[in-house]
């Protein structure tokens, strides 16, 4: 590996690591209850020191939860941290506010937490963190984080890679700084020690075969620009929330704080080879925390940015060293994956323009704090009041001069364009982050459906952890002002497109269908067909309305909300 790059910044601070590492591959936690422990922890980084650290059901980092679409699940959360509350948060994950962990759900020391709810999630990556404000940065720097991957029926029909730990391989990477005694410093810009699942200097012995990496930045604040050191091509086939509809080809993805993507890299070719996951960082543009310059302007200066080797350098993320094929080798990948329907800016209830600055302008910006909207994180202030099932669009300008990766509980979101161009096909995807470059403006459309609370609210927030803690964070609540009398089922594994419909959806489930009714939204019913199919197409009234779709399957009864627009 390049390792001199980071042994440079190593050693201006801490002895010499150790030798290269295998990749640590985190434990498994499945089924519908999992027993989540945090507390303090110590691991050896380096010869003859002993690094104090905070992890979950261990020394550092926590298992990776295996979750199934439309499972019940409850997660004991237990604090055991010495002196520290703390909360726990399903970062990307579709949960009613109570369950979602927020700086608002006050884990004391020695108590427990039990959130439950119904996992609603798309097939993909998710993850878990401290969200404790003021106390975030910290927690996750020391260790407390893990990652969720959601199964459903529609990827298990898919031809993908995913044998955990063999040919489907878990990718936390963070960046940390350590003090001369080897201890995590939380409160800086000189994060010049590289980590991949909690290792030093990692590599991975892998089949000669389609592999897939879930990569997830971890980091507080650094972004990488992911790319293979041939320079070979991989395919993005999944982002933030799930795959996307086709996998896209690239030799470069830029990955911010916060954000998952799913890559596949063909190395059926490369047996016996050693190749390495790289970070481009020489390519990242100025204004982006890892670039050469961290701000748009090269004057701009940030405490402690550098000297740093790994700033807007080239280096190894992990090697990975190509042997003989699994048991369990595929060798080709599927080009079409899942199908998406955004949601239309036309149909959009409303409209919001977020703006982010910072407190205080000029070059040294940088080492200040930041605002959206002009305001602060104020705990008792709630920034917005979301009718309960509007379509949104939240238009994002970013006024300072450090880009910002944008986070947003409760929903994902469709991107809809960047400074008014099409985004790339592999931000075409559902995303809980978009990393909003300086000077420039991002927008995207959501929907607030399934769950109001009228009193507990989500956040949102930048994912650089130190801008989050120093209150560039804002929340809302979804309130009931606008929920009908009809109770609506929680849909399952079925899936209807496209809606809005202008006179026929295709209706879709990953188990046999029974029957299904077109209701009025007063409960009239317009038609009823007994079906046996995964698949059918149903013609829609000619009247432009809302109407109600009852599917039954061979696991329960669902209604959906359906609009024709004529």
């Amino acid at each position: 590996m390049r390792y001199h790059l980071l042994a440079l910044a190593i050693l201006a601070a801490i002895p010499v690591a150790q030798a290269q590492n295998a990749l640590l591959i985190p434990d498994t936690l499945s089924g519908s209850t999992f027993q989540l422990t945090m507390d303090e922890g110590t691991v050896s980084f380096f010869q003859g020191q002993t690094t104090q650290t905070m992890g979950v059901n261990g020394d550092i980092l926590g298992p990776t939860l295996f979750m199934n679409r439309w499972d019940s699940v409850t997660l004991n959360v237990t604090n055991l941290l010495d002196s520290d509350s703390t909360t726990m948060h399903w970062h990307g994950m579709h949960v009613a506010p109570q369950n979602d962990g927020g700086p608002h759900h006050i884990i004391a020391p020695n108590s427990t937490w039990s959130p439950a709810f119904k996992v609603r999630d798309w097939a993909g990556v998710y993850w878990y963190h401290p969200h404790l404000h003021m106390k975030t940065n910290e927690h996750v720097s020391k260790g407390m984080a893990g990652m969720i991957i959601v199964r459903d029926p529609l990827e298990a029909t898919l031809d993908l890679p995913r044998h955990y730990g063999v040919n489907d391989i878990p990718l936390v990477i963070q960046t940390k700084d350590f003090d001369a005694n080897g201890q995590i410093i939380t409160e800086s810009n000189t994060d010049d020690v590289l980590m991949v699942n909690a290792t030093l200097d990692a590599y991975l012995d892998i089949g000669a075969e389609v592999v897939r990496l879930r990569v997830l930045n971890g980091s507080s604040q650094r972004t990488f620009q992911l790319g293979m050191s041939n320079n070979m091509s991989f395919e993005v086939i999944g982002s933030d929330g799930g795959l996307l509809e086709q996998a896209v080809g690239l030799t470069r993805l830029r990955i911010s704080p916060g954000e998952r993507y799913e890559i596949l890299v063909d190395l059926s070719s490369y047996q016996g080879d050693t190749l390495a996951l790289m970070s481009y960082a020489s390519e990242l543009p100025n204004g982006i925390f890892g670039a050469t310059n961290p701000g748009h302007g090269q004057m701009m200066t940030m405490n402690g940015y550098n000297p740093n080797a790994m700033n807007g350098a080239n280096f190894d993320l992990l090697e990975l060293r190509v042997g003989a094929p699994s048991a369990h080798a595929l060798y080709s990948t599927p080009d079409s994956l899942v199908h998406h329907a955004p949601w239309q800016q036309a149909n959009a209830d409303a409209t919001r323009s977020l703006t982010f600055t910072p407190v205080t302008m000029g070059q040294n910006q940088l080492n200040g704090h930041f605002l959206i909207n002009g305001q602060a994180f104020d705990m008792n202030v709630m920034n917005y009041s979301i009718p309960y099932d509007n379509i949104e669009v939240w238009q994002l300008t970013n006024q300072s001069g450090i880009a910002h990766p944008f986070h947003i509980h409760d929903v994902q979101f469709y991107i809809i364009d960047r400074n008014g161009s099409t985004p790339p096909l592999y931000e075409q995807g559902r995303k809980d982050v978009v990393l909003v470059p300086t000077m420039q403006t991002v927008k995207f459309i959501t929907r607030f459906e399934n769950f109001y609370n009228d009193s507990i609210p989500y956040m949102y927030h930048c994912h650089m952890l130190t801008h989050e803690d120093d209150g560039m964070m804002g929340q809302f609540i979804v309130n009931s002002s606008t929920v009908g009398q009809a109770e609506f089922a929680e849909p399952s594994i079925v899936r209807i497109y496209p809606n809005p419909s202008t006179g026929r959806i295709v209706i879709s489930s990953g188990t046999d269908m029974k029957w299904i009714k077109l209701l009025s939204l007063d409960g009239r019913e317009i038609s009823f067909q007994q079906v046996s199919d995964r698949e059918v197409l149903l013609d829609l009234p000619h009247e432009s309305g809302t109407y109600i779709v009852e599917v039954m399957t061979d696991d329960a009864v669902e209604r959906h909300r359906i609009s024709v627009a004529k």
